[in-house]
């Protein structure tokens, strides 16, 4: 299955010319997401029993994701051969220049038939994310953002909720073996305390996503990794969210705390969870706050 052989904008894209640009690298980044999840809706309505492994508790692998991860390294590769990868299931190489990319998110659904579940492709240059893309191939639904150029979903702007009240608020949280159970459930009752809903959908990529729409009103996990949470953290951001400072209190290859929320409950969240929330420098550049 060669899922590359979608058109897009008049022409394959593998046969398509891309300039060593910014705006090319933000094009390639629309076409290849969506050729990928045309290969990964085949795999979740192609086979009746899907090939699954485990990479640990919880922690799924079908070939799918192996398809998806190898699509979209070979069309960057080909089009930006001096770019460095780095991929959930086959890692490589983190260089000034580098595509972080998640081939499937959400797979123990996609494993048991769950069609929550989506491709995360960020594109970080000099430590900085400047291209940012979800897609949710079950729903046809594509979220973009390139850095100060707004948040969009399916091309149309996007904003977080306006959200106020902790007893009016849905957050959503995710989960990871790295953290003590005590420590999520502590963070699960402060939540709680404070009158929110708490809720898991099972994509930590996609529930970043649905805080960028407004869908949701906050995201934690206490460990993530980069894979799942760059292209979510930069579309919140630019759809005018709060963010925690994801590459000063974690790292690119070893992953880190995440938090993202509506402005208006966004403090609370992150007192509730320790997680600081980044500010704006003089320079326009966000920086870690305190959670005291």
């Amino acid at each position: 299955m060669h899922a590359c052989s979608k058109r897009f904008d008049g022409g394959p894209v593998e046969n398509l010319h891309y300039a060593d640009t910014l705006q090319a690298r933000a094009d390639l980044c629309r076409a290849v997401i969506r050729s990928a999840g045309e290969l990964v809706l085949k795999g979740f309505y192609g086979d009746a029993e899907r090939s699954i492994s485990m990479k640990g508790p919880q922690d799924f692998l079908t070939e799918t994701d192996a398809a998806s991860e190898a699509h979209i390294r070979s069309m960057i590769e080909q089009h930006f051969p001096q770019d460095t990868f780095f991929g959930e299931e086959g890692g490589g190489e983190i260089g000034a220049r580098v595509w972080v990319v998640d081939p499937v998110d959400g797979t123990a659904n996609f494993a048991r038939g769950i069609p929550h579940f989506c491709i995360s492709i960020a594109y970080v240059e000099n430590g900085r994310t400047e291209i940012g893309a979800i897609y949710s191939p079950a729903l046809d639904e594509l979220y973009f953002a390139r850095r100060g150029d707004g948040a969009t979903l399916n091309g149309k702007p996007i904003l977080v909720a306006g959200t106020q009240r902790f007893d009016a608020a849905s957050i959503e949280m995710g989960w990871s073996t790295r953290v003590a159970n005590e420590t999520y459930l502590g963070v699960v009752k402060n939540l709680l305390d404070m009158g929110t809903n708490v809720r898991r959908a099972g994509s930590g990529a996609l529930a970043l996503a649905y805080v960028a729409d407004g869908r949701s009103d906050g995201y934690i996990e206490l460990h993530m990794n980069s894979w799942d949470c760059l292209a979510g953290l930069l579309l919140v951001s630019e759809a005018g969210g709060d963010v925690c400072p994801f590459f000063e209190i974690g790292s690119l290859r070893d992953g880190g705390a995440v938090l993202a929320a509506a402005p208006g409950v966004a403090a609370g969240v992150s007192k509730a969870s320790a997680i600081p929330l980044a500010i704006l420098d003089a320079a326009g550049e966000r920086k870690a706050s305190s959670v005291a």
